[in-house]
């Protein structure tokens, strides 16, 4: 990897790892056919520039939240560092992104019911920073959350782009 680019070996690292989470440099040196000391330095580098971490991944409706929703919110001028804190203390809110358009700020929450994502919604609207507040419940999952595609095409396009070295 450099300057933040993801090559081939790191794609073919990260698509390993995400494959075999718990595999440990050398069984990952066997799937990628790369020696164990470049995998591990590949490794490093990645996870100190773009690997957030190593999971679990965790099936919400399996572990009890079978009910979830984005809510967008539209907030006061300046409150952004006041409702990053209210919503950092409910559990039930799982992300927060700060938006452009209508609303300032997208949430995606989850619950064990609906009456517990209506106290949820409620508490949102509650909150001194929240102006308005619109949800959606989410019915089913069409695409799981996911980056691979999105880099394998990068690789490829840059390998595509690549000038051929002669010898």
């Amino acid at each position: 990897m450099t300057d933040g680019v993801i090559d081939r070996l790191d794609l073919a690292l990260l698509e390993a790892l995400k494959e075999n989470p718990r595999a440990g440099a050398l069984e990952l040196s066997r799937i990628t056919r790369v020696a164990r000391a470049t995998v591990q330095a590949r490794l490093r580098r990645l996870e100190e520039a773009v690997v957030t971490g190593y999971g679990p991944d965790i099936d919400l409706e399996a572990a009890g939240f079978p009910v979830s929703a984005f809510v967008t919110l539209e907030i006061a001028q300046g409150a952004l560092d006041e409702l990053a804190a209210d919503l950092e203390a409910l559990p039930e809110v799982l992300e927060a992104h700060v938006t452009t358009g209508t609303y300032d700020v997208l949430c995606k929450v989850a619950a064990d019911s609906h009456q517990q994502l209506q106290e949820t919604l409620l508490h949102l609207t509650r909150l001194s920073a929240v102006r308005r507040s619109t949800s959606v419940v989410i019915l089913s999952e069409l695409v799981a959350p996911r980056v691979m595609p999105l880099l394998r095409r990068s690789a490829q396009g840059r390998a595509a782009r690549a000038p051929a070295h002669r010898s």
